[in-house]
């Protein structure tokens, strides 16, 4: 009963508005007062053409002023295409927004009331309904043609020589893992999970996980396709990398795919960039809960021999547990200094 009353409140009070705005509009017409409107109005259209010229202006003085300062270039190969497929959608918007906006404030200007001026209606017109149907269909259908492209590309089956990392998303950090020697990683059970030496879960009964390692931080070989290995132990998260234009959900119990290629290293970032504290970073780019905002790790991308001196330095995550398992051997019990005068006498 009380949602009908609000409803009839809405409609009363509408009416109401309609009601007084009906009767000010009468009440101006008796008063002499439609002239004062309509110059009114032949003002406030001068003043749409003005701040369509100072816009439009205005929008070509900022991309003149920002063009190439904001970001950097891809620093993936696959990126690259991203970058240039967000170019042509700003392209062919950015045409259809210059055109939109001056025709706009071009028909505020050119049909404002005039006496003895009335509009002309007409409900049906096929030609202009397939012109601004048709065209924007086309337009919009290759575009998303090309970034279904780039979506298969990035999540197809990574080259053969591709490096591995596993990353999962936890609340609030990324647990990342790296395989061995051997190249492959081994299997994960979710019973296993222990916080203190085992956190992904590693089943320590496959040899596979053996020799696979854990760590704080990601480390990328330069010109190497990497194939990332994305999963969520709790709540969705969103691997983002930015820096090489990419994204992926990590989602609990569906693992995700995507592979790129590093194009320069962290040494050579910080170069093109002119800052020496410039990092490659992982961030979440999904709302995860409060800490949502900690939910960062860096990536370094280094050459080939730099990469495997680092890796060669990581402790396996099977020693790492079995080590924090193992109890620690027992001291040796003092000696009796009391004993030990009693047989000296």
């Amino acid at each position: 009963m009380s949602g009908y009353l609000a409803v009839l409140v809405v409609v009363l009070i509408f009416v109401v508005i309609f009601q007084i705005a009906k009767a000010s509009e009468y009440v101006s017409i008796l008063k002499g007062e439609k002239k004062s409107r309509q110059q009114s109005n032949k003002v406030n259209g001068f003043l749409m053409i003005v701040f369509l010229v100072v816009g439009l202006i205005g929008v070509y003085y900022c991309n003149e002023l920002l063009k190439g300062k904001i970001g950097v270039e891809s620093a993936s190969v696959q990126g690259e295409g991203i970058d240039s497929m967000i170019k042509w959608t700003l392209v062919i918007t950015g045409i259809v927004f210059v055109i939109t906006q001056i025709l706009l404030f071009w028909f505020a200007f050119k049909y404002q009331e005039k006496e003895g001026q009335k509009a002309f209606y007409f409900p049906h017109n096929n030609k202009l309904e397939l012109i601004w149907t048709v065209i924007p269909a086309i337009t919009l259908t290759i575009l998303v043609a090309f970034g279904l492209r780039h979506w298969f590309r990035l999540t197809s089956d990574a080259p053969k020589d591709a490096m591995i990392v596993e990353v999962t998303g936890k609340q609030f950090n990324w647990l990342v893992r790296y395989p061995g020697k051997d190249g492959q990683l081994g299997r994960k059970f979710f019973k296993n999970i222990n916080e203190a030496n085992n956190p992904l879960g590693q089943d320590w009964d496959d040899q596979l996980n053996k020799d696979d390692f854990m760590a704080t931080e990601i480390h990328l070989v330069v010109n190497k396709p990497v194939k990332f290995i994305i999963g969520s132990r709790d709540v969705i998260h969103d691997v983002g990398l930015s820096a090489f234009r990419m994204k992926m959900d990590a989602v609990p119990g569906i693992p995700t795919t995507l592979w790129v290629t590093p194009k320069f290293t962290t040494k050579e970032m910080k170069e093109k960039t002119d800052n020496p504290d410039y990092v490659y970073e992982l961030s979440c780019d999904q709302m995860c809960g409060k800490g949502h905002y900690s939910m960062k790790a860096n990536i370094v991308v280094e050459t080939q021999e730099e990469f495997d001196a680092w890796a060669a330095k990581q402790k396996a995550q099977f020693d790492v547990a079995h080590e924090s398992a193992t109890p620690a051997p027992a001291a040796a019990p003092a000696a009796d200094s009391t004993q030990k005068a009693v047989a000296k006498n």
